[in-house]
């Protein structure tokens, strides 16, 4: 693919996104991608075969990086995680949470049993697992299962991106569920 051909498709992926984010998955077609990009019908074809194809590819990347480990200490490692989820949960803007749902659900009615985010939630977890393994090692956090902390983690966190989307959730809500998360955590001085 030529680089202008790949910008192109950037630029399509970027303006998708924001599509999806306003109208979730299955209200999205190819003619609102169309007129948001202002494009042909057959310039998107070029790119995309359907809205699926689409959304898939604006999930792609994304996840926790590992380069979070690299921080002086564990303890700053995860509160930088903990910040970056946190802003995460509160943008609404360009957010997927709804539309990456409403995929997974229509593909579980359609007996499809491709899953868009557990891989995402697997890398996330490898990384939070080896910090917390990281913060145990230097008497930073106490915990006995680092992976089962992790996970717990990345549920709750999972769970605050989908009530903050259906019921909504304030700064102030989410700060007290990352402060339990985190004192869970914290190694008890003896």
């Amino acid at each position: 693919m030529s680089d202008k051909a790949a910008k192109k498709k950037q630029y399509i992926l970027d303006i998708a996104k924001g599509v999806f984010a306003k109208k979730g998955f299955k209200n999205v077609t190819m003619k609102d991608i169309v007129e948001a990009c202002e494009i042909s019908r057959g310039g998107l074809y070029l790119y995309f075969d359907d809205t699926k194809e689409i959304l898939l590819e604006c999930l792609q990347g994304g996840e926790q990086k590992d380069d979070i480990l690299e921080k002086p200490s564990a303890g700053e490692a995860l509160a930088v995680y903990l910040n970056e989820q946190k802003k995460a949960i509160l943008n609404n803007e360009n957010d997927l949470t709804v539309a990456v749902y409403e995929y997974l659900f229509m593909c579980e009615e359609t007996g499809e049993k491709e899953s868009v985010i557990k891989p995402k939630i697997e890398k996330n977890l490898k990384v939070l697992t080896a910090l917390l393994e990281k913060g145990v090692e230097s008497d930073e956090f106490y915990c006995e299962d680092c992976e089962q902390a992790a996970r717990n983690i990345i549920y709750t966190l999972e769970g605050l991106k989908l009530a903050s989307k259906t019921i909504g959730v304030t700064e102030k809500e989410i700060d007290t569920q990352l402060l339990y998360i985190l004192s869970g955590l914290i190694a008890e001085e003896e």
